[in-house]
């Protein structure tokens, strides 16, 4: 006669705990099984380098003399203002998309370490932007230089200030991703999130003008006005009554803007009910 060895209920149900590079899989399975988010970058790259193609073909600049970097027509504000729009809201979805579905208790009853869930997707979205953020930057560049190079007025990726404005244009995707990716943690609310996003990435930079100190420093905070200085190739007239950012202050922005949202997304969420 045989008798059952006694077992604990739940031993068999128990399985091992989950790696970060496990949780980074199922991210990105997440994350590319949407068709909205493919047809939603492809878009948004043909735009953005469309937009650079029309600004250097209607740029009216003579092109006597030496040749000279042009930003405005390189990365037109036209286009990267819509690539800061569309990367932050992108950011936003991969999260409140789940909240909104009831998918997030799913996925934190499976990693109860809500921190690393919240760090996985912040890897797999700063890995996405970082990868389109550079495509845009690149072909924007490329297809500007090429129609100028016509006009004999095109410029070198060695040319000054041309490398740290391909930098910074590539850089403004993921930062706005990674911000809006934190602001969907915090209001965990579709259309709270999407107006905050658009409020703080887009419509408050202008709300500050440069004549006064404090409103300059305000505005000087802000990612836009950041990405708006590390384009430049032009240092700011010693007698011109507005304050002008700094490169290095203007890079700590692009730095701090993801850092903290990302960091008060953790600390929230394992002391937030899902």
């Amino acid at each position: 006669m045989t008798t059952l060895a006694s077992v604990p209920p739940t031993a068999s149900l128990i399985g091992p705990p989950a790696r970060f590079r496990d949780l980074l899989a199922s991210e990105w399975i997440k994350m590319r099984s949407l068709r909205s988010t493919p047809w939603t970058i492809i878009l948004t790259v043909l735009f953005v380098i469309g937009s650079s193609a029309v600004a250097t073909l209607t740029d009216n600049a003579d092109p006597s003399g030496s040749a000279d970097f042009l930003p405005h027509v390189t990365y037109p504000p036209a286009g990267y203002w819509t690539l800061t729009l569309v990367a932050g809201v992108i950011g936003a979805l991969t999260v409140v998309s789940e909240y909104s579905s009831g998918l997030i208790r799913t996925t934190t009853v499976a990693v109860p370490a809500r921190g690393s869930v919240v760090l996985a997707k912040a890897a797999v979205t700063a890995a996405l932007w970082t990868a389109v953020g550079t495509a845009v930057s690149t072909g924007s560049f490329l297809v500007s230089q090429a129609i100028l190079d016509g006009r004999h007025a095109g410029v070198p990726l060695t040319h000054p200030g041309v490398f740290r404005a391909l930098v910074a244009s590539a850089l403004l995707a993921p930062v706005c991703a990674l911000i809006g990716l934190g602001l969907g943690v915090l209001l965990r609310h579709g259309a709270a999130t999407m107006v905050t996003s658009v409020f703080t990435l887009l419509m408050l930079p202008p709300m500050f003008s440069e004549s006064d100190r404090w409103s300059a420093d305000v505005n000087h905070a802000m990612v836009l006005a950041a990405w708006k200085r590390l384009i430049q190739n032009w240092e700011a007239d010693p007698g011109s009554l507005g304050y002008t950012a700094t490169v290095p202050g203007s890079w700590i922005v692009y730095a701090l803007w993801p850092l903290i949202t990302v960091a008060l997304a953790v600390l929230v969420v394992r002391h937030r009910d899902v």
